[in-house]
C-alpha cells in the first residue's frame, strides 16, 4: 500500500493529570479533503498544535510521508510541507495584503544577503518574481485588486481568505484550516466552501479542517473524524457520521 501523506500512531498528549489527546490514530492521503469535528473541548485544536510542532506529544508518532516529525519546530514542519490557519485570524494587520502573502514566500528567496543589501539586479529580479507569485495567489481568492490595501481594512471574510492565501504561499502538501468559517455569515460561508474546494483541486494538496458549521463540513469533506474527550469517537463518510448514534449522543446527549 502507498504511504499516507500524514499518519498518526497512538498520538497523545497529557497536561498534568489530564489526557487532552489519547491514542489518536489517523491518516490522510494526497489531495483529500477531511474534516475533524467534535464538541467544544474535544481536543481538535490540540491535535493541530501537535501536528505543527506547537506541542510535542507525550506518546505516539506523527509521520509525514513516512518520516517522523517529532522534535521539529513549527518553522521546520512548515518547510517540510504542513501549513495552517488559526481560530483567531493572525495576519500582519499593519502590512498590505500582498506583503502578508510575501511573508509566506520567504522560503523561495533566491538571492544572497549581499544582493538584498546592495539591491543588485538579482535582487530586483527575485522581488519581481515573488510579487507575481503573490499576485497569482491573491487572484485565486479575488483579492488581487486589494493587494495594496492594509490587511486590517479588509472585511472579516476577506481576512480569512488572505490567511489561507498566506498559508498556501509556503507551498504546503497539507493545509490545516482551524475553523475557517468562524464569524462568517451564510453568504461568506458558501463562498468559502467553493474556495476550499478550488484550493484543493488547483494546488493538488490535502486539506484537513476543523469546523463547527456542519453544513460546510458535510458539504465538502470526503471523510470526517469525530473527537470526543481527546479520543477518536467515529470515522467515516459524511453520511456515516450523520447516522452514527455515538456521534449524535456526543453532540446532543442521550436519554436516560
Amino acid at each position: 500500500m502507498a504511504t499516507p501523506l500524514l499518519e498518526t500512531k497512538g498520538l497523545g498528549i497529557q497536561f498534568g493529570g489530564l489526557k487532552a489527546v489519547d491514542e489518536f490514530n489517523f491518516s490522510i492521503d494526497d489531495n483529500q479533503l477531511y474534516g475533524l469535528i467534535g464538541p467544544n473541548g474535544a481536543g481538535k485544536t490540540t491535535i493541530f498544535n501537535l501536528l505543527t510542532g506547537v506541542y510535542q506529544p507525550t506518546s505516539g508518532q506523527i509521520l509525514l510521508e513516512g518520516k517522523s516529525l517529532l522534535g521539529m519546530t513549527p518553522a521546520t514542519i512548515t518547510q517540510k510541507g504542513i501549513a495552517r490557519t488559526f481560530q483567531n485570524i493572525r495576519l500582519f494587520k499593519d502590512m498590505s495584503v500582498i506583503d502578508n502573502v510575501k511573508v509566506g514566500l520567504h522560503h523561495s528567496d533566491e538571492y544572497p544577503l549581499v544582493s538584498a543589501i546592495l539591491h543588485t539586479p538579482d535582487y530586483w529580479r527575485a522581488e519581481a518574481a515573488m510579487d507575481e507569485k503573490a499576485r497569482s495567489l491573491l487572484r485565486v481568492f479575488d483579492l488581487e485588486d486589494l493587494a495594496d490595501v492594509k490587511a486590517s481594512n479588509l472585511p472579516y471574510g476577506q481576512q480569512r481568505k488572505l490567511e489561507i492565501a498566506r498559508a498556501l504561499a509556503t507551498a504546503p502538501k497539507l493545509l490545516l484550516l482551524d475553523e475557517p468559517a468562524a464569524g462568517m455569515n451564510p453568504t461568506e460561508t458558501a463562498e468559502l466552501m467553493d474556495t476550499i474546494q478550488v484550493v484543493r483541486d488547483k494546488f493538488a494538496i490535502a486539506i484537513l479542517l476543523i469546523e463547527h458549521d456542519m453544513k460546510l463540513v458535510m458539504g465538502i469533506c470526503e471523510k470526517i473524524a469525530v473527537l470526543n474527550f481527546g479520543t477518536m469517537l467515529a470515522f467515516g463518510t459524511p453520511e456515516e457520521i450523520q447516522n452514527n448514534q455515538d456521534v449524535i449522543e456526543a453532540y446532543l446527549g442521550s436519554d436516560e
